[in-house]
């Protein structure tokens, strides 16, 4: 019991003191990291981040969360760039380099190369004299703090310190971007996330499928058409072909007396319960779950109310959302 106290306070000392070198980073913070976002927004080609040891794994990360939203990255591991991999960086790229000390010496030829063909570089090192941020383009300071481990030689605060940079460099990407949920997806089309971040105009029924009728229609024909489409509804049309309302399982039990004598008009429900297919299927779910239903009909947005397509609720449970 004695050692897992121990290192239950040893996990909380490690986490506060991360937690502390992320506050002085973010009082540290001056004009050059505002310069290094301008500095990659006006680039015409990709960001090339590398980064070695510990540096090039928190340099990877950062690569793919830059390149999922929005800002083509990829990662250079710097011995590789001395072997060919040099020919990844091009005019009208920006070189983003990690290092806690400055003076990593794989990364020589890859300063050099950037010097050589003016390739603008933006440096994240915790040494103001370092040869990494003498030389860079935007240099950007990490504060003075001791690395978690107590000893001062395992990469710890520093590395979590160029994490929530890398973060807050590729979160300022995307809101001078205007980069939405939507354009996440493009990004992101597997898995449970994509599967959030589906509309419903991705997973609705349209053209044909869509179960409908005119106002006019005899119960004897919509019951046909609810039965022919499978979804248990259908929804009901003006002349216009606007949706005016739909006929579900409960219209046709509380009209049963005398229901085949009358239309589709005199049963429906109005107004009818919808969405536009530009909304998130997440949305979909939760307005059928709030108002207990299993589909929603999707109308035109641009306002004319014309069905467009129809939404059950197993379709947003094929795709992963709950």
């Amino acid at each position: 019991m004695l050692v897992s106290a121990r290192h239950l306070a040893t996990a909380r000392r490690v986490i506060g003191q991360e937690a502390e070198a992320l506050s002085a980073l973010a009082d540290a913070l001056d004009d050059s990291l505002p310069r290094a976002v301008d500095l990659i927004l006006s680039a015409s080609g990709r960001v090339i981040v590398s980064g070695m040891g510990k540096s090039g794994h928190i340099a990877r990360k950062i690569a793919a969360t830059l390149a999922s939203t929005g800002t083509p990255a990829h990662f250079v591991h710097p011995a590789e760039a001395s072997h060919g991999d040099l020919g990844m960086m091009t005019r009208g790229d920006v070189v983003l380099v990690l290092s806690n000390s400055g003076e990593t010496p794989e990364l020589a030829d890859l300063l050099a190369h950037t010097r050589r063909f003016r390739i603008p570089l933006i440096g994240v090192a915790s040494r103001a004299e370092s040869t990494l941020l003498t030389q860079s383009d935007v240099a950007i300071l990490l504060p003075e703090v001791t690395e978690a481990c107590g000893s001062g030689i395992v990469p710890t605060t520093s590395t979590t310190m160029m994490l929530a940079l890398g973060d807050a460099i590729a979160v300022a990407l995307m809101e001078s971007r205007d980069f939405t949920p939507a354009n996440f997806r493009d990004f992101h089309p597997g898995g449970r996330l994509g599967a959030r971040l589906s509309t419903v105009g991705q997973l609705m029924h349209g053209g044909e499928a869509t179960p409908l009728v005119r106002r006019d229609t005899p119960m004897t024909e919509t019951l046909l058409a609810i039965s022919q489409k499978g979804f248990g509804v259908v929804g009901v049309t003006d002349p216009d072909g606007a949706l005016a309302g739909v006929v579900t399982d409960g219209d046709l039990r509380r009209h049963m007396d005398g229901l085949l004598e009358r239309t589709a008009g005199e049963v429906m429900t109005t107004p009818p319960l919808t969405i536009g297919p530009g909304a998130l299927a997440e949305e979909a779910v939760a307005l059928m779950n709030e108002r207990k239903v299993t589909c929603l009909f999707v109308v035109d947005p641009a306002g004319s109310r014309n069905a467009v397509g129809i939404l059950h609720i197993h379709d947003c449970l094929r795709a992963g959302i709950a």
